[in-house]
């Protein structure tokens, strides 16, 4: 068990290296991860059934504390990344496959992996739990009614059908490893050790499918993708941060929300673009998950050496 779960350690510390490398291999060798397609919804499944083995009542307990700093985050990464997204694919004059993919990966809440890089950065990690958390639970609702919103002038949408899959692959297994952690009580943290191995192979898999699938339209116009994608996530750590400074809150909480709003659930972009768009679609999601997580590392590294500043944090907005 000791070696699984050093195994597990060095996989999520690898993480970004292993998208990378498996984004590769599908695009020169699809044929091996074509059939791999029809495991992207379920595989999402299983991560967001590991979050909610993770989650416990003091992961909110933030919101109750320092409310105002959590909503400014989840109203900047709804706004930002969505925004952006929309911008950009005008500017750009994207083709509509490409525009719903690169704005549905924009509408996607945070992913888990901001918490990790915010705890890295020395960052406020209560605050970006607590952000990352609520903006799951409010993408149901809100991740639907965005693209419906922004994406419609490309591609129909149908806020009905995106909204079901929502509740299915996330809200559903989410519940279920809340219910699983109550149950199984301290046997769960057995579980949760070796998460980060499941994770990482579960997300490996969905941005190897993704790739594989669209291997033709990613060698015809993937520079294309991949610049959006670099512009989209680094306007999203530049704006995050700037609108937690125009608000006076501290070092350590600007770097939160910086990642809250860049980091994307893209493994969700992927899958929703997937099952009711086209695997072009897909495409930015799963760029998206390789890129993100190399500039947030880098990212990451930099804030490290931040130091913190004498304190606006008692003038700032709790």
């Amino acid at each position: 068990m000791r070696a699984l779960i050093l195994l597990s350690r060095f996989m999520g510390n690898t993480f970004a290296l292993w998208v990378l490398l498996f984004a590769i291999l599908a695009f020169f060798v699809p044929a091996l991860f074509t059939p791999l397609t029809v495991a992207i919804v379920p595989l999402l499944g299983v991560v967001m059934f590991g979050m909610g083995l993770t989650l416990k009542v003091e992961d909110f307990a933030e919101v109750a504390r320092h409310p105002w700093r959590v909503t400014l985050g989840v109203i900047a990464h709804f706004v930002i990344m969505p925004g952006m997204a929309w911008l950009l694919c005008q500017l750009m004059h994207l083709p509509p496959e490409i525009a719903v993919g690169v704005i549905l990966v924009g509408c996607c809440p945070s992913g888990t992996a901001s918490n990790v890089m915010t705890w890295l950065s020395r960052g406020d990690l209560a605050l970006s739990v607590a952000i990352a958390g609520v903006t799951t639970l409010l993408a149901p609702l809100l991740t639907p009614a965005l693209i419906w919103l922004l994406a419609s002038a490309w591609l129909p949408v149908s806020f009905g059908a995106l909204f079901w899959s929502i509740l299915q692959v996330v809200v559903v297994p989410i519940v279920l490893g809340l219910v699983a952690q109550r149950l199984l009580g301290a046997r769960v943290r057995h579980v949760v050790d070796v998460l980060p191995l499941i994770s990482v192979m579960s997300i490996v898999i969905i941005v190897a499918a993704v790739v594989a699938a669209s291997q033709a339209k990613i060698a015809e116009s993937g520079l294309l993708i991949m610049a959006v994608v670099m512009l989209h996530n680094g306007f999203g750590f530049l704006l995050g941060y700037f609108t937690a400074k125009i608000f006076g809150l501290p070092l350590a909480q600007r770097k939160s929300l910086a990642l809250e709003v860049g980091m994307q659930n893209s493994g969700l972009g992927a899958a929703l673009a997937s099952a009711h768009f086209s695997p072009l679609a897909a495409v930015p999601s799963a760029l998206f998950s390789v890129w993100h997580n190399i500039s947030g590392a880098t990212l990451s590294t930099w804030f490290r050496r931040m130091t913190d500043e004498p304190s606006p944090q008692k003038h700032a907005p709790q």
